[in-house]
């Protein structure tokens, strides 16, 4: 069967670090016992790349363990690189040699793939220093928003000129260095855009403030971000119950860190265990992590199964018959709204998702994007604005489509466990955040079928 996604992949935007990207399709192959395993899965994507743009912007040279090997990774390394900060990867553990703020080549085009971090942490950072850059991303990259962004650091001093869509890559930014003041800005879109602007704030002449207004979808990831910059030696303070935070003038010291393993990627494994009735631990992870997806777990039990938080990890016992009957909001934890969407057919009552309104404006519509692919397998759902209502099923056999989103891939996937002939198309796609996924699966004794 030769087959390609509907939305067809952006070939630029993969990586050296990808793989699987001669493959055409993959099925997961059923597995008829329990999955059994002790694992440890890569690096933060947020935290990486968080710390690879402040350590950038350092005095002195940092140490980073434990980085994720993707693309997202990948293309913030080449940004950095290009703008002539000494990155080496030795691994999983990056040496930056950083510039104080002033950024070595002042005139360069950057490219940053169909990662969002990069495309929204790269211009404030940029823009505290003085150059005159070119930024572009992927197809994908260039349909999502940077608008909030970019008006805050416009009305700073930054000059912004927009390619083709306004509040939108490809776009030109010249900079001579933030004035700071007060910044405006929503957080009903993406948190990102203010940790873009914190992540820059230090390098303001004068002290900035941020104020968020209506409150922000994803705090958890402000709270990332604010724990790196304390990493490296400044402290943001926090006003209003978070609606206000003000930096004041600083630099960042460099800093040696190790990053905790990336728990949105784990949530795939912990659903593996729930969906076989099987044991997966995951190592060098805990239950107090700020990263929002462990959230996941508290789902997991509400389904029945059980969960161990120890001291360095985490393990997820499954369960004989999952359990529906709920509704829960996704709004900390919205990366794993497919995954517990993939989880619900096989419970024995509906399942409601809801408050993951924005994550219909990343990689896809994910909201339409699995509600359709759900749809080809037979199995009831209806879409809601914010989420959507997945009913008991048996899904049946059927080619699906990846929408060249990391995330629909290895969510669809898990449906392969416990049904035959269920194909996706462009595996390739998951080297955004978990390149080796398949691999994985395979360590864990599970079948994978290419063509």
């Amino acid at each position: 069967m030769k087959a390609r996604s509907k939305n067809q992949p952006d070939w630029e935007a993969r990586s050296p670090w990808s793989k699987y990207n001669n493959k055409q399709t993959v099925s997961v192959l059923p597995h008829s016992g329990g999955v059994d395993g002790d694992i440890t899965v890569s690096g933060s994507k947020s935290l990486t790349n968080r710390a690879l743009i402040i350590a950038a912007l350092a005095e002195g040279t940092s140490t980073i363990e434990g980085i994720l090997k993707s693309d997202d990774s990948y293309w913030c390394i080449s940004a950095l690189r290009e703008l002539g900060i000494r990155v080496e990867v030795q691994g999983e553990t990056a040496i930056v040699e950083g510039a104080a703020g002033k950024w070595p080549n002042q005139d360069c085009e950057l490219y940053v793939g169909s990662a969002g971090t990069i495309a929204r942490f790269l211009p404030g950072a940029l823009a505290a220093g003085t150059g005159t850059w070119k930024l572009r991303g992927s197809k994908q990259m260039s349909e999502r928003p940077l608008a909030p962004l970019l008006d805050a650091l416009k009305s700073m001093g930054a000059v912004i000129h927009y390619e083709e869509m306004k509040g939108c890559l490809p776009l030109t930014l010249k900079a001579a260095g933030l004035q700071g003041g007060l910044a405006n800005v929503p957080g009903s879109t993406s948190s990102q855009f203010i940790s873009g602007l914190l992540l820059a704030s230090p390098y303001a002449r004068e002290a900035l403030t941020i104020h968020i207004n209506g409150g922000s979808v994803q705090p958890d990831y402000i709270k990332m971000t604010i724990d790196m910059m304390r990493a490296f030696g400044v402290d943001p303070i926090i006003n209003n119950d978070g609606q206000t935070i003000s930096v004041h003038p600083a630099r960042y010291k460099a800093s040696s860190v190790i990053l905790e393993p990336d728990v949105s990627t784990c949530g795939y494994f912990w659903a593996i265990a729930a969906l076989t009735n099987g044991r997966i631990r995951i190592n060098g992870i805990t239950a107090k992590t700020l990263q929002p997806d462990i959230e996941l777990v508290e789902i997991l039990e509400r389904m029945g199964c059980i969960i161990t938080r120890g001291d360095g990890f985490v393990e997820v016992h499954g369960t004989g018959q999952l359990k529906g009957g709920f509704t829960h909001s996704m709004k900390r934890c919205s990366d794993q709204t497919l995954t517990i969407a993939a989880l619900a057919p096989f419970a024995d009552g509906p399942i409601t998702l809801t408050d993951a309104a924005h994550i219909r404006h990343h990689e896809c519509d994910r909201i339409t994007a699995v509600c359709t692919e759900l749809g080809k397998l037979g199995v009831r759902v209806e879409e809601h604005p914010d989420g959507l209502t997945v009913y008991p099923g048996v899904p049946h056999a059927a080619l699906l489509d990846s929408h060249d989103d990391h995330r629909m891939a290895m969510a669809l996937s898990l449906i392969s466990l416990r049904v035959e002939g269920i194909r996706i198309a462009d595996p390739g796609c998951v080297s955004k955040t978990c390149p080796d996924y398949f691999d994985r699966l395979l360590a864990l004794g599970i079948g994978v079928d290419f063509e």
